[in-house]
């Protein structure tokens, strides 16, 4: 596997082991302080950034030491074995020509990086070959003079000048540094200079500030120029960069945003402006800081911005949410997605391990909690064993801690979590999780380009991902290249045809017209959110809810309209089976076909049980459509990117499909659904019976859901209505818990429209408990409550009543 910088996980720094192995060539370890009095300043650091590539001391004898240095030996090995070291090569592989070209020599890069680290591991094959040094020596100077150097002006996509190049560039020079000729390494430090001058702006483009991720690792890489020039400067551009001193702030890795690219309070990270990038851009940004923090700690150089702290928060706010028994969820991947080379669980360990890397600098109050949530979320991945997808410095922090008996494992995180600034919505219940990927105005419904993400058309539709933890493959087994498309659960389509996304250079977003996408979340556990859906290139228009309660999610859809003529459906489900699954389907107590291709309409069909996945419930009836396939598709349909392009394999994988059939041109028509994730036939049945949670309203003006078990009430109102009792003056989600003489409430404006809202409850309230400055009460018979909505951004107003 080429370890290219966007399809694998980024090497960090090593945890303490014993040490059992010596040191190899360039990486040897660091000694001392690195601002020793009378000594050299830069080695230290640079011997500890060789050890953030290597990690450090391990034993080569222990099994998962033993097979990571396989996996690495490997990998080298193959790429040294097809090595061109001819005289008149055009590259230095031959499924990399010409050289010159960006996407090329951006892709040499790292294979030299791997064949670096693998002479600089001890227990590999190449481990301090004189030929493998040598030979990596000689490739450096052809891309330098063929490819990459300070002469040349930049072309194709500015990332593999910026950062791709440039990062695998300053490693393997890290690595080979006591044999790298000075003339050499003034060469390359020259050419990184040209490029990459500062972590502050885009050199192609000096009008625009870095941000995010970019930001993080162009300071890693000014650092590690530095540190091989012995320039001190450089190494003050690097630290300030995190803290954006020359822009004042304003791009700051430390800071919480309002609008554009990074961290919100809310827990949102976003990046390219307008786009949910938790788990890729985020993770990177995490991992780039944390590098640099740890690369340059107790140094002249060291971070001492205060403001890291909310670097700190991010992990229990940006990140747990989105990890589940160590998967990143795909909600938050962008077109990351499509990349045959980083599913879902890559992304999740590559999380895991930025994680663990920055608790080993931040306060213990911190660090010890991440532990926990690690410890847990490494664990419980047992289909995909964490030690399988990191390389050895990340394994050797992960053998740590799971051996510090000190620390106990986390349980999954529990409760209701609604990310308004990038209209993401996660309900996490003890044995499984749903994610809510939304879009509007604000936030992008897909990014893609660079040949990216082809398929991502209706992934921000309302796309609902269900996470069981009996079945954590779900979506990482192979999902995007064998779905329907057309068909992701959740989403209500216009079944027309549609043409691959961004094929061409550059990346590109697409924004709906609608305003309302968000909800309300009460007491951290219960939630509601809806979503005005305005199609992309039709005339399909739907108002869409959920609901989201201890044991069920309830999906409304209304006012589903169309005129194009052509069927409009509403997914409720289509479930990756896997490569051979047959599990039972029932319906309504009648057991389906399990062949595949078999399809039926279900006219009235009331409720229905997908053995090993749940239940669903269907209050409206239907008409419902049913599918058994097989599937069959490449991971190149979907990604055809220079550097992450998938292959023509054909994969292929079973589905069970759920979908309502509106019909051509639908006028006002709707539907309803309730999922019970991991609920047995025989509960499912049991609840499509009691009804626990009743749909009191389903119209253009509002739906409502009753939960009478719980006290619970909770709307979604699309203008001024009431619904048993609860009255809203305009638009806005509400949700209201009664238990006993407690009356808890949860207000929002997803919409951002209004400047206050006014709620009338149903039943008398006597007092104000707590509530948020935000929230005036009028106690009585009907009280009153009057929320100043304005600016808040959709976040969510709280009341306690009595």
């Amino acid at each position: 596997m080429d370890l290219s910088r966007r399809q694998t996980l980024a090497l960090a720094g090593a945890g303490a082991v014993t040490s059992l192995v010596a040191r190899a060539g360039g990486a040897s370890a660091a000694g001392g302080g690195a601002g020793q009095e009378g000594g050299d300043p830069y080695e230290p650091l640079l011997a500890r950034a060789a050890q953030q590539l290597t990690g450090g001391a391990f034993d080569p004898r222990d099994p998962d030491f033993a097979a990571a240095l396989a996996a690495l030996d490997a990998e080298a090995s193959a790429w040294w074995q097809r090595i061109d070291t001819s005289a008149g090569r055009q590259a230095l592989w031959a499924d990399l020509s010409p050289a010159a070209d960006p996407g090329m020599f951006g892709q040499s890069y790292p294979r030299l990086r791997t064949l670096a680290t693998a002479w600089a591991t001890p227990g590999t094959s190449l481990s301090g070959q004189p030929a493998v040094r040598d030979g990596i020596l000689d490739a450096l100077r052809f891309l330098h003079t063929a490819g990459y150097n300070a002469s040349r002006r930049e072309t194709g996509n500015w990332w593999f000048w910026e950062i791709g190049a440039p990062r695998d560039l300053m490693d393997v020079c890290v690595l080979l540094r006591a044999d790298l000729p000075q003339e050499d390494r003034d060469a390359y430090v020259r050419t990184v200079a040209a490029f990459v001058p500062d972590p502050d702006r885009r050199t192609n483009s000096p009008a625009l500030a870095e941000t995010g991720a970019n930001r993080a690792d162009k300071a890693v890489i000014v650092a590690l120029r530095g540190l091989l020039a012995g320039d001190p400067a450089a190494l003050v551009l690097a630290r300030d960069g995190l803290s954006d001193v020359r822009g004042n702030g304003r791009n700051s890795l430390f800071q919480y945003v309002t609008s554009g690219d990074g961290f919100y309070r809310d827990g949102s990270f976003v990046q390219h402006s307008n786009v949910a990038y938790t788990g890729t851009y985020g993770s990177v940004l995490l991992g780039g800081a944390g590098q640099l923090m740890a690369l340059l700690a107790g140094s002249d150089w060291a971070l001492t911005d205060p403001s890291v702290e909310v670097l700190y928060e991010a992990v229990e706010r940006s990140f747990a949410p989105f990890l589940f028994d160590g998967l990143m969820m795909d909600a938050v991947r962008g077109r990351a997605v499509s990349r045959e080379a980083a599913r879902d669980h890559d992304d999740g360990a590559s999380a895991v391990a930025h994680i663990l890397q920055l608790a080993e600098a931040a306060p213990r109050a911190y660090a010890d909690r991440w532990r926990a949530a690690a410890k847990g979320w490494i664990l419980r991945n047992t289909r995909t064993p964490y030690k399988d997808l990191v390389r050895i410095p990340d394994l050797a922090r992960a053998k740590a801690l799971l051996a510090d008996a000190s620390v106990r494992p986390a349980d999954r995180l529990s409760g209701h979590f609604v990310l308004a600034d990038m209209d993401r919505v996660v309900h996490r219940r003890p044995s499984w999780a749903c994610a809510l990927s939304l879009s509007s105005k604000r936030i992008a419904a897909y990014e893609a380009g660079n040949g990216e993400n082809l398929h991502g058309w209706y992934t921000g539709d309302g796309m609902t991902y269900l996470y069981d933890g009996d079945d954590t493959d779900v979506f990482g087994d192979a999902f995007w290249p064998t779905v329907d498309p057309y068909r992701l659960p959740g989403t209500t389509v216009d079944t027309r045809r549609r043409a691959d996304l961004a094929t061409g250079s550059g990346t590109g977003t697409f924004r709906p017209q609608n305003t309302v996408a968000g909800g309300a979340v009460l007491d951290a556990r219960l939630g509601a959110a809806a979503m005005e859906l305005i199609a992309d290139g039709s005339t399909l228009r739907a108002k869409k809810a959920w609901f989201f309660l201890d044991n069920a999610v309830v999906a409304l859809g209304a006012a589903i309209t169309a005129s194009d003529g052509r069927t409009i459906e509403t997914v409720v489900e289509n479930r990756n089976l896997h490569a051979d699954g047959a599990p039972r389907l029932v319906v309504d107590g009648h057991r389906q076909p399990t062949e595949q291709g078999w399809s039926a309409s279900l006219e009235d069909a009331r409720w229905a049980h997908l053995e090993g996945t749940g239940g669903y419930v269907f209050p409206s009836g239907g008409p419902l459509r049913a599918l058994r396939e097989e599937r069959t598709g490449t991971w190149r349909a979907v990604n055809t990117g220079a550097d992450t392009g998938g292959s023509t394999t054909p994969v292929t994988r079973r589905y069970a499909t759920l979908w309502f059939d509106h019909g051509p041109s639908p006028t006002s028509a709707s539907c309803s659904y309730v999922l019970l994730p991991g609920a047995t036939a025989a509960a499912t049945l049991a609840w499509s019976r009691s009804r626990p949670a009743r749909v009191l309203a389903n119209d253009a003006t509002v739906q409502a859901v009753a939960a009478p078990r719980h006290g619970l009430l909770a709307a979604h109102f699309w203008a001024a209505g009431s619904v048993d009792g609860l009255a809203s003056d305009g638009p806005g989600t509400v949700l209201v818990c009664r238990r006993g003489q407690g009356v808890s409430v949860a207000v929002a404006d997803p919409g951002r429209t209004a400047t206050t809202l006014t709620v009338r409850l149903p039943f008398p309230v006597r007092r104000v408990v707590s509530g948020d400055d935000t929230v005036s009460v009028t106690p009585g018979r009907r009280p009153v409550l009057t929320v100043r909505v304005g600016g808040s951004r959709g976040h969510t107003h709280t009341a306690l009543l009595r």
